[in-house]
């Protein structure tokens, strides 16, 4: 059997990310996914490996190994974990699968039996060195926008455009009951967000919206850091704030919001990737309201209401709200339907395939 170890940059999760969403799905090919060490002093390295599917096992690696701080001083240790694990579980030449640019000192050593560089973020804050280089060690480099592509192109020829994906337990699944955080809502038309409420989450159209819509309820369903609206939007009383709710309730709600709202992270203006959220919110059908970055390609235009600014995004909450008929509600699903993680792992899984890599 095939092996793929993979160097995540996010822990294992009963909220997965990409990583997890893609490499939980390669049915047939046992993945060996290292997580990083939570902090200097997680000695979790030290235990086995936790099994969490059947062809899947976490392992956390060393300290000191990651973005934050120079190579140098773990690379060396890291790498002998990762021959070691490579050892022990008698696994030679893996395709070695790499979530981050600090991952390319393994791709040099054991990258033997191939490597992919999966590129979900903007990097700019690590040294460029680092990324280059992967990319050029890399046999293929998945990109998660068409941004995130055209910034590796002239690193490596081999750049194939895989993006987000969505749960296929989102999709519309008939008429859902109201969860109990919602049951005492007023009547009114809903518009609601569902993910983490970040410190630097730009918040502010939302209150806008509330302010210019007091019939309407607004749904803020996620985990919630110290963003500096937050207070102020608790105090509104059309506003709800639910906290965070298992992955697989998340359908119960979405089915009550009639507009979906996605908002930005104001330290990141150059993030183009599409948040799993929004293929999450095509799967209800109903309108979406995002905000717009400036000079950002503003992609599924014919189904997505983008605002530029926070008045026009209070505008195009109205106009989603009174939208009519359904055409625009079956292609948001087409979309959805063909955008599953299910469907994203396919696609890697047939590139690896065709290049012999799987």
């Amino acid at each position: 059997m095939k092996a793929i170890l993979c160097l995540s940059d996010q822990p294992w999760s009963r909220e997965p990310g990409r990583t997890q969403q893609l490499l939980s799905r390669m049915r047939g090919v046992r993945v060996l996914f290292c997580q990083n060490a939570q902090g200097p002093l997680d000695l979790s390295c030290r235990r086995p490996g936790r099994r969490v599917r059947p062809e899947v096992t976490v392992y956390t690696l060393p300290p000191l190994w990651g973005e934050r701080r120079p190579l140098g001083a773990a690379q060396g240790r890291v790498l002998r974990f990762l021959e070691g694990l490579l050892a022990r579980e008698r696994v030679r030449e893996p395709l070695l699968w790499c979530a981050a640019p600090w991952a390319v000192p393994a791709a040099e050593r054991l990258g033997d039996g191939g490597v992919v560089y999966d590129c979900a973020q903007d990097w700019s804050h690590l040294p460029r060195q680092w990324e280059s280089d992967l990319c050029l060690a890399a046999d293929v480099n998945f990109a998660a926008s068409p941004e995130l592509a055209g910034h590796l192109s002239p690193c490596s020829d081999n750049v194939v455009l895989l993006r987000n994906g969505a749960n296929c337990s989102l999709e519309r699944r008939g008429r859902m009951e109201r969860p109990a955080a919602l049951a005492g809502l007023p009547p009114g038309p809903v518009l609601g967000y569902a993910g983490t409420l970040w410190r630097d989450l730009d918040l502010a159209p939302v209150l806008q919206a509330a302010e210019a819509y007091p019939a309407a309820q607004f749904v803020l369903v996620g985990r919630r850091e110290n963003n500096p609206l937050l207070p102020r939007l608790a105090r509104r009383p059309n506003v709800h704030l639910v906290g965070p709710v298992p992955q697989v309730e998340l359908p119960e709600y979405l089915a009550c919001f009639q507009v979906c709202l996605n908002l930005v992270r104001l330290r990141s203006p150059d993030n183009d990737v599409l948040p799993p959220r929004i293929f999450e919110y095509f799967s209800t059908g109903r309108p979406v309201v995002a905000l717009a970055q400036s000079g950002r390609v503003e992609e599924y235009p014919d189904v997505i209401y983008w605002a530029k600014s926070g008045a026009q995004f209070v505008r195009l909450c109205g106009s989603a709200l009174a939208e009519a008929g359904s055409w625009a509600q079956e292609r948001r699903r087409a979309y959805a339907a063909g955008s599953t993680w299910s469907g994203r792992a396919g696609e890697a899984r047939k590139i690896l395939e065709s290049i012999g890599l799987l």
